[in-house]
């Protein structure tokens, strides 16, 4: 339990979250999972490099990565049918516990020496295909644990844990890569899963029924209620009606497919370009994490600012992050940039499902936000998948530089769009 000399000290925002006895409990889980997958970060591009056929590292690193979030969108409309019925808390659970049991096959396959790269490929994607109803539910949960007052600030703290876990969990799986096989890296991924699970069990149980089938939207709050097929397909019309969370859908669709590419690239410079090791790589994420959770945690603030114009600001920080990297900057200044570009990306998600949390219906937020991620979870595999090609053209540097520059003229394009719309409304009034 929280002290309440430990809550004063903490930023007016935040101290009723820690006063709040399900978030209390729900939130080191959440972190626990963060890490797990802050880890992964660098053990799962490390053990694709470590397997793949001599020549294939970059195709094999790019099908990984693909892999290990792509198949979340074919299962948001694959299994939408049965899942959509379902309490957050329970989505969150189901997707935690498939993610335990095929991620902590990695190190098994591993061990007895039977880790082929299909097979690699594999148990990734498995572990995926629930990730988009598994994200949706944790945030629909959220909402419904919380009032619509500490949102934006639970929120922030959610996604600053996950910016955290960059900090900690690639540093970490640098210096462990050293010492033992990156699979077994994956193995704890798939451990703080298994514990995931289980925390929302209690979590379900002590909401009163946020996990029972049939009458959870009544006492586990609006954001775990289960959808029916009627409100379901409403819910998707609802998102479509909503052409600002429309255009937040499509500048995050193309921010996430171009960054695609440079998460691709940048364990390949480490390597090919630098010279250097798992130690490099871990420290440029955990450099990228301790950026992000400082934005992240400045997020709380931001929310009497118009959403576009820091959203786009974001966009185009990001994007000349990257630029040096292409112009051939040694190693100090690309970490100082990627850094300061964790700094700038930190209040981006957190901004983004808290407008779709306000502006979407109780009912229907774990179907709109299952329809978010699912969507989303096309961009950054996509992009993933044709870093391996784009690397063989261009080199990792290249690579890397010219998905800075798109990511500018994204921001650029996005700008001019609003504006044009801007007027056009405007007109209409008139």
């Amino acid at each position: 339990m929280t002290s309440p000399q430990t809550t004063r000290l903490l930023p007016q925002a935040y101290r009723p979250l820690f006063a709040h006895p399900p978030f209390r409990r729900l939130l080191p889980a959440l972190a626990a999972s963060d890490l797990g997958d802050g880890m992964s970060v660098v053990a799962v591009a490390w053990l694709a490099i470590e397997i793949a056929p001599p020549g294939r590292s970059g195709m094999l690193l790019g099908a990984a990565l693909a892999a290990y979030a792509l198949p979340g969108a074919a299962g948001a409309l694959l299994f939408g049918r049965w899942l959509r019925r379902l309490p957050a808390a329970r989505l969150l659970a189901a997707d935690s516990r498939i993610r335990a049991v095929l991620l902590g096959c990695v190190p098994l396959a591993w061990a007895l020496d039977v880790l082929h790269p299909v097979l690699y490929v594999a148990l990734l994607a498995g572990s995926s295909v629930l990730h988009a109803w598994g994200n949706a539910g944790k945030y629909a949960l959220l909402a419904g644990l919380l009032p619509a007052e500490q949102r934006l600030a639970a929120n922030a703290l959610v996604s600053s844990s996950a910016s955290a876990s960059i900090v900690m969990g690639p540093a970490l799986a640098g210096f462990l890569a050293a010492v033992i096989s990156p699979a077994w890296l994956i193995g704890l991924d798939a451990l703080s899963f298994a514990l995931l699970a289980a925390q929302v069990g209690r979590v379900r149980g002590a909401s009163g029924g946020a996990g029972q089938d049939g009458e959870a939207g009544q006492e586990g709050g609006p954001g775990t209620a289960p959808v029916d097929a009627d409100r379901s397909a409403a819910g998707m019309h609802l998102l479509h009606k909503q052409p600002e969370l429309l255009g937040v859908l499509a500048l995050t669709w193309f921010f996430n497919f171009l960054y695609g590419p440079a998460e691709v690239a940048l364990p390949l410079h480490v390597t090919d370009d630098l010279h250097a090791g798992a130690g490099l790589l871990g420290l440029y994420w955990a450099l990228f994490g301790a950026g992000a959770v400082l934005g992240g945690l400045a997020a709380g603030a931001l929310r009497r600012f118009p959403l576009w114009p820091v959203t786009l600001t974001i966009v185009a920080g990001w994007g000349l992050a990257l630029v040096p990297f292409g112009l051939g900057a040694p190693a100090a200044v690309t970490l100082a940039c990627f850094t300061l570009g964790g700094l700038i990306y930190g209040p981006f998600t957190a901004l983004s499902y808290t407008l779709f949390q306000d502006r979407t219906p109780a009912a229907w937020l774990t179907t709109v936000l299952a329809a978010r991620s699912a969507a989303l979870l096309t961009a950054g595999p996509v992009g993933t998948a044709l870093g391996g090609p784009l690397i063989a053209l261009m080199g990792p540097r290249g690579v890397l530089a010219a998905s800075g520059v798109a990511t500018v003229a994204l921001a650029l394009v996005a700008a001019v769009m609003r504006v044009r719309t801007g007027r056009r409304a405007a007109s209409r009034l008139a």
